[in-house]
């Protein structure tokens, strides 16, 4: 795998960047305010200290010379020069407290020479000389000009240390990021790769190793949805096999036998009656292989995808009546007795052949697994059809196992595929409705809901 693009490469690039951004944020909103404010500090200091010295000045009556300009000097802290107004809008340095030989550098100073246009404290930055300076100047009433330059290389030297500290800070702080995303990245790629290696393990048909991690965050939980499915998955592979147990055996059971009447027609001289008993055990086996198929083609269906259902008023007292003429014959043969009460039987909307087919399960559920002579009746009560038997129940933790595909319960006969209830309720959903269970000891009762027929809902067909 290319290393650059691992989760540590990554995570680490994404903090990097973050650690940029902020640094660059950081610079532009620092270090030029910085400056500025320092910059403006200064001149303001000096522009006081002009307007201090221009009042001491006529106060005193006197006229400024070298001393006054050194005491101004010392006093400010900077270089003070005293300006005298020429013609044509110009000045020339008197006085400076730098006590040079010629002030040419200051001679055109361009604050001075505002201060002499305009009244009031003039400041400003300049450079000169490739240096920078912070500059107030001041005009009294005869028009002569007081200049106070102050040099900012201190106060620049203060703002590159600022940037430099900031730099190597950024640059520190842009190392341990580094270092804390790819070691808290690799951290996470253990524990991925270890649900990696899971989910190979459970997409191989290893269902026995949890899925473990002890993290109570986003991969924590994504290590429990693997485990669950795991169990799932592992319940599932179970129901197939034993599916495939099941229906190998209804297969094999009714194929042997039809092959062994088969054989005694072709080698024996049977009487009449013989040969009739065999023709209806064999019809029996034909049944059951036909009701075998017809729940496999069933799921097929319902798994594939939509269905065509009708939508249509049914008479659940009429899909009663049918069930009941329809096992009437089973029921006897099983000494079960079957009641019908249709009383309060309603009309409900759904397909009709597929309300009977839910039917038929719920009746032949009864009938078979119940013991010989249990009572069982079908009921039609509004928009619900309810079969109930007298049998011994079922226990409440295994209320939604008897829909589950391909399971039965444990000490339930062995014949069945155990697709009937799980056909029933997938039919019942399509529908809009469902199958219900409730049961304790001496009553069971499934019981199909369906939506009750209403003028709102009334569709074009007629009610069967």
């Amino acid at each position: 795998m290319n290393p650059f693009r691992s989760v540590g490469a990554r995570l680490s690039l994404a903090l990097a960047l973050v650690v940029l951004g902020a640094l660059a944020v950081v610079w532009v909103a620092l270090v030029p305010t910085l400056e500025r404010r320092l910059v403006a500090g200064r001149l303001s200091e000096l522009a006081g200290s002009a307007r201090g010295v221009l009042r001491e000045a006529e106060a005193a009556r006197t006229l400024p010379n070298q001393d006054f300009v050194d005491e101004a000097s010392r006093g400010a802290v900077a270089r003070v020069v005293y300006y005298r107004p020429l013609a044509l809008g110009t000045i020339s340095p008197i006085f400076d407290s730098a006590h040079l030989l010629s002030s040419q550098d200051v001679e055109r100073d361009p604050i001075a020479l505002r201060a002499a246009r305009d009244p009031g404290v003039q400041r400003g930055r300049v450079s000169r000389g490739g240096n920078d300076y912070a500059e107030a100047a001041v005009a009294d009433s005869a028009g002569d000009v007081l200049l106070f330059s102050a040099s900012l290389h201190a106060t620049l030297e203060d703002v590159d240390l600022v940037q430099s500290r900031l730099l190597w800070s950024g640059l520190a702080g842009l190392g341990v990021a580094l270092l804390a995303g790819f070691g808290g990245a690799s951290v996470f790629a253990r524990r991925i790769r270890r649900l990696e290696r899971a989910a190979e393990r459970i997409a191989s048909g290893d269902f026995d190793q949890p899925v473990e991690d002890h993290g109570r965050d986003e991969l924590g939980q994504l290590a429990a949805a693997f485990d669950r499915m795991r169990l799932r998955l592992s319940r599932l592979d179970d129901a197939r096999r034993e599916f495939i147990a099941n229906a190998s055996h209804e297969l094999r059971t009714p194929i042997f036998s039809l092959g062994g009447f088969l054989e005694l027609f072709r080698d024996e001289d049977l009487d009449e009656a013989t040969r009739r008993e065999f023709l209806e055990t064999m019809t029996e086996q034909v049944e059951r292989l036909s009701k075998l198929a017809t729940d496999l083609l069933d799921l097929s269906r319902l798994d594939a995808g939509p269905m065509r259902l009708e939508h249509e008023p049914v008479e659940l007292a009429t899909i009663a009546e049918d069930l009941s003429e329809e096992f009437a014959a089973v029921a006897r043969r099983f000494d079960h007795p079957l009641e019908v009460d249709v009383r309060e039987g309603g009309v409900a909307l759904g397909d009709y052949e597929r309300v009977l087919q839910i039917g038929r399960a719920l009746v032949d559920n009864a009938l078979l697994h119940t013991p010989s002579g249990t009572p069982v009746r079908i009921v039609a009560r509004g928009a619900d059809l309810r079969v109930e038997d007298a049998g011994s129940g079922i226990p409440v933790d295994q209320h939604e196992r008897v829909f589950v595909r391909f399971s039965r319960l444990e000490g339930a006969r062995a014949s069945g595929t155990g697709l009937g209830l799980a056909i029933a309720r997938e039919l019942a959903a399509r529908m809009g409705g469902d199958v219900e269970l409730e049961s304790r000891p001496g009553l069971t009762v499934f019981t199909l809901r369906l939506p009750a027929f209403s003028r709102e809902n009334e569709p074009l067909a007629p009610i069967r």
